[in-house]
């Protein structure tokens, strides 16, 4: 399993992340009761069902405002949570070791995505990045369905060179396809 975030410095184990200030204010706008609407949950389920069509990975999207309960007492950092929906929500558990949870959370102003074994394996640490990039920017101008719904489209495009259907073949899905918003 390999995690990428952003809002904190890179870890020694070769993850990689975009500097705290940069994505900040890129975030803050997502807070709005207009982004997270039953629309925007919508069109994050149907690319994730357009992208599923095309390769045999699981791609799962939560968004949390902010944590409470047992992992705000504990202190949870972005990252720690990201794994522990990653296990909860059990992307870790596709017949391909292929899932990837795509995680933001919005009080700290956090992006993280973290990728199963079976896709870290063939793309280069510098690629998450790119996309992160990306996606923060999208965010800064405002344009969230935009800037998730082309994450989305970046991790099918991975997902589909790696591990492709072949012709004529069916992707059971296994994990649902609406994000988490919590």
């Amino acid at each position: 399993m390999v995690v990428v975030e952003a809002a904190v410095a890179p870890r020694d184990s070769g993850e990689h992340a975009i500097s705290p200030h940069h994505q900040a204010s890129a975030l803050s706008g997502l807070a709005d009761s207009q982004c997270l609407s039953p629309g925007l949950s919508n069109a994050i389920a149907e690319a994730i069902q357009a992208s599923e069509r095309v390769h045999s990975g699981e791609i799962r999207f939560a968004i949390e405002g902010a944590l409470d309960g047992l992992p705000l007492w504990r202190g949870q950092a972005a990252r720690e949570r990201a794994i522990d929906l990653f296990s909860q929500l059990r992307v870790w558990d596709t017949e391909h070791n292929n899932g990837v949870l795509i995680y933001l959370l919005l009080a700290e102003h956090s992006i993280e995505i973290v990728a199963d074994r079976g896709l870290s394996q063939w793309v280069d640490p510098g690629e998450w990045q790119r996309m992160l990039t990306r996606m923060s920017k999208a965010f800064q101008k405002g344009q969230f369905e935009e800037g998730l719904t082309q994450a989305i489209n970046e991790v099918s495009t991975l997902l589909t060179t790696h591990f492709p259907l072949k012709e004529g073949a069916f992707n059971v899905n296994e994990l649902t396809d609406q994000p988490v918003l919590g």
